[in-house]
């Protein structure tokens, strides 16, 4: 696939947001998220997804300037309406109102309701390990994953993530859906054609299926079974019940339902390392950590041991240098929208 200048394709992603109404601020923040999801290898959640959050806010399904509000402050922990803003947006707005509540306390906590989908996880994890907090991240989403037994979509792919500052140059970063895969895995094979392993979905029928379009039509499986079945329970509690949002199979698809508001719910719990012990102990013993664990006995065949987060800060590294690779259709989306929007098509290829 071809390799786009990741800068040129923040700057157009944040024209072509403000295009259809969505401030500056804010669209910035939403192109920073997209391509930082692109340069880790995230393309699940990168600019892949673009064409679909400006369709939304055009047919009037997501709000593009709406402002992220307090519902209950109850000292350290927040209850927010996100507005049906955009997901990423308002995740940022409801961090940067955590961080001086954390500083103070030690800790911080916010259920956010009334949101939409919310990019990746990590994206909003490392920013916060890059100024010496943990971030404990949670969310729902349309329903994708059946209960342990069951083969009716219910869950979303409920992911949890967290990242930890080191001394190495990159954070441990650790970012799953309680699915045994990304959802948007799945999605990507049906855009390619491509058929799904095995064990990954069941169709309509409650029947394995390699098919990606029938897996859609029906429903991922959780990781490791019931124990990912109770995990995805745990953070819809968290993210949903607890945070007044749709529920289960009442959250809107964001693909399927170009009707109704999608109504997805979070739950972000942020501490401040050094009210708990110097930022700078906490990082040598992370790194002695990260050491140990490098050193220990490799099976057969094995060249080195990674911890969480190390590949893809890797990737993006070398993304960063070489620039970020964007399918076709995913182009021919933006071109499209820079046509329909006025905006010269300004992704600039990089040669290698």
């Amino acid at each position: 696939m071809p390799r786009f200048n990741p800068q040129a394709a923040e700057k157009l992603t944040a024209q072509l947001a403000q295009g259809v109404g969505v401030p500056q601020k804010d669209a910035t923040i939403l192109a920073n998220a997209l391509v930082d999801a692109d340069i880790h290898g995230i393309s699940t959640h990168g600019l892949s997804r673009l064409n679909i959050y400006l369709q939304r806010i055009d047919k009037g399904l997501i709000a593009p300037d709406t402002e992220l509000r307090i519902d209950r402050d109850g000292g350290s922990l927040l209850a927010l309406d996100a507005g049906n803003g955009l997901g990423q947006v308002q995740a940022i707005k409801a961090l940067e109102m955590l961080k001086p509540l954390a500083r103070r306390n030690g800790i911080a906590a916010a259920t956010i309701r009334h949101s939409q989908h919310v990019g990746a996880l990590s994206y909003f994890c490392n920013l916060a390990a890059e100024e010496g907090f943990i971030l404990l991240a949670m969310s729902t989403g349309e329903p994708a994953m059946s209960p342990a037994g069951g083969f009716e979509p219910f869950f979303g792919t409920n992911p949890i993530a967290a990242s930890f500052p080191t001394g190495k140059g990159y954070s441990v970063k650790i970012d799953m859906a309680t699915s045994i895969v990304a959802r948007g895995n799945i999605i990507a094979a049906q855009k390619k054609g491509e058929s799904i392993p095995e064990g990954w979905a069941l169709d309509p029928e409650g029947q394995p299926t390699t098919d990606a379009k029938q897996a859609l039509l029906g429903t991922v499986l959780t990781m490791a079974g019931h124990k990912g079945y109770a995990l995805a329970f745990m953070i819809e509690t968290y993210s949903s019940i607890l945070s007044g949002s749709a529920i289960g199979s009442g959250i809107g698809s964001m693909y399927k339902h170009m009707d109704r508001k999608q109504d997805v719910g979070h739950f972000f719990c942020l501490i401040h390392i050094d009210a708990i012990m110097d930022l700078a102990t906490f990082k040598q013993r992370m790194d002695d950590t990260i050491d140990t664990l490098k050193a220990s006995k490799r099976r057969p065949g094995v060249d080195e041991i990674l911890v969480p987060g190390e590949r893809s800060a890797r990737k993006a590294a070398a993304n960063r240098e070489a620039g970020i690779t964007l399918t076709q259709e995913t182009v021919k989306e933006i071109q499209q929208w820079c046509s329909r929007l006025n905006i010269p098509f300004e992704l600039v290829e990089v040669s290698i």
